[in-house]
């Protein structure tokens, strides 16, 4: 956010004047605030903007400067000869009140310093990547990752000269460190992870990967590590409590809620988000206002939304995997009773709560997913997760139908696969459409 003009600064920053403050307490009698309740008012003065409870939308692309001087100094902080960014508004490609506050809200969730918004995840994702590698660098991520994100690294980076390496989601310390120590002969410049893995969930043990990363690199050439947290965070997962650097969203999913708008965040120490945000400024994949206003309205129910799927998700579960037509059900609630004692280990030690998006597999293959899948009444057939109703889809054919077809048989993506994100509806409603669509396979 813009700094709060001081008598001193008056003649560099009067145009702060237009935009929100941060004026909400973060602490009351020693007990700091939860994000759920810094939800409603963070980095925003009412004040400031008529007595509105609410920001209103700032549709406006381009603000005034008070003077030469004080364009200047915001210039100075776009264009990264000083650090941080604008300290006032300048060009909506670069800032904006909306975008600002929504950006200090995101980070409150995980205790980050900094947060970017973006016009979608994949802008998220692809100003990273662009902000932090340059041809000849080597790239190693964690599989599988969301389609795009794969694409992305393998097929449009790799034309301008970027490799990669990966390793499963659930691999162990010791094959973490040999794929990083394979990599380590040339430059690694990002070390790229996603937990739980679009679309089989299966968990990273991000402590393994940074203890990994900080045997084996030392000093400037100790790569970042940053995450796709979109599938639990940021209520059940916070990896910057766990060695990560980089905190990546599609905020179109848990955080938006509502399936009614696109969205990514990038969240972090503020060293790296500076370097994005200079990226960011240059290419403009930030997002706009209105989306931007959705958010904070989103936000302030982020908690209750994805408790309530959360719990849903736990009763439909339950009551799928003792269906006999269902060979297993990929619910993170179910690691504790299984035999991967690994991915249960992680769970136990990364994350509070199983989330409400799963992967189900059907006894059967692709005839028996589209039937299941054409035979839904509530839940819809359509891609993304995370809104307040339940959604399912089928991978192999949809999202991840550009991966080539070994690699997604090595990854585990196969035609019996469908992919649940449970909303908000009853859950009892839901088990009984989900026993309609059974009885049809």
């Amino acid at each position: 956010m813009p700094k709060t003009p001081t008598e001193t600064e008056a003649d560099l920053t009067g145009v702060e004047a237009l935009a929100p403050k941060k004026t909400e307490p973060a602490s009351i009698g020693g007990r700091k605030l939860k994000p759920s309740t810094l939800m409603m008012g963070h980095g925003y003065d009412p004040m400031l903007s008529e007595g509105a409870l609410k920001p209103p939308i700032f549709l406006t692309s381009t603000f005034v400067f008070p003077n030469a001087a004080a364009g200047k100094r915001h210039f100075e902080g776009v264009t990264g000869k000083r650090p941080g960014g604008a300290e006032g508004l300048v060009y909506s490609r670069f800032n904006g009140p909306n975008q600002e506050i929504l950006e200090d809200r995101l980070g409150i969730w995980e205790g980050a310093e900094d947060a970017l918004a973006f016009s979608s995840g994949m802008s998220a994702i692809a100003t990273l990547f662009l902000a932090m590698v340059k041809p000849g660098d080597t790239i190693v991520h964690s599989g599988p990752l969301y389609a795009a994100t794969e694409t992305l690294i393998a097929r449009i980076l790799g034309r301008f000269g970027v490799h990669w390496l990966d390793f499963p989601a659930g691999a162990t310390r010791a094959e973490i460190d040999a794929v990083l120590q394979k990599a380590s002969s040339g430059n690694v410049a990002l070390i790229y992870l996603e937990s739980p893995a679009n679309p089989t969930n299966a968990l990273v043990d991000v402590q393994a990967v940074a203890a990994s990363r900080d045997a084996i690199f030392t000093g400037a050439n100790k790569p970042p590590i940053a995450i796709d947290n979109t599938f639990l965070g940021p209520l059940w997962h916070k990896p910057l409590e766990h060695g990560a650097d980089i905190v990546v969203y599609s905020l179109t999913k848990y955080a938006g809620g509502h399936s009614d708008l696109v969205a990514g965040g990038v969240l972090g120490s503020k060293e790296h988000i500076n370097t994005i945000r200079l990226m960011r400024n240059t290419i403009g994949t930030i997002c706009d206002p209105n989306t931007a206003w959705m958010l904070l309205r989103s936000l302030e129910t982020l908690e209750l939304r994805m408790s309530r799927a959360g719990e849903n998700a736990a009763k439909v579960c339950e009551f799928l995997r003792k269906h006999p037509k269902v060979e297993r059900v990929g619910y993170l609630g179910f690691l504790k009773d299984g035999k991967d004692k690994r991915q249960a280990d992680i769970y136990e030690r990364h994350c509070s709560g199983a989330g409400s998006t799963f992967s189900l597999y059907l006894k059967g293959g692709e005839k028996e997913a589209f039937a299941f899948l054409d035979a839904l009444k509530i839940a819809k057939l359509a891609v993304s997760l995370g809104g307040t109703e339940t959604l399912a889809s089928h991978p192999a054919a949809m999202t991840h139908l550009s991966v080539p077809e070994a690699r997604k048989q090595a990854l585990g993506i196969t035609d019996n696969l469908v992919r649940i994100s449970i909303g908000v509806e009853d859950a009892d409603d839901l088990i009984a459409d989900f026993e309609a669509a059974l009885e049809t396979v």
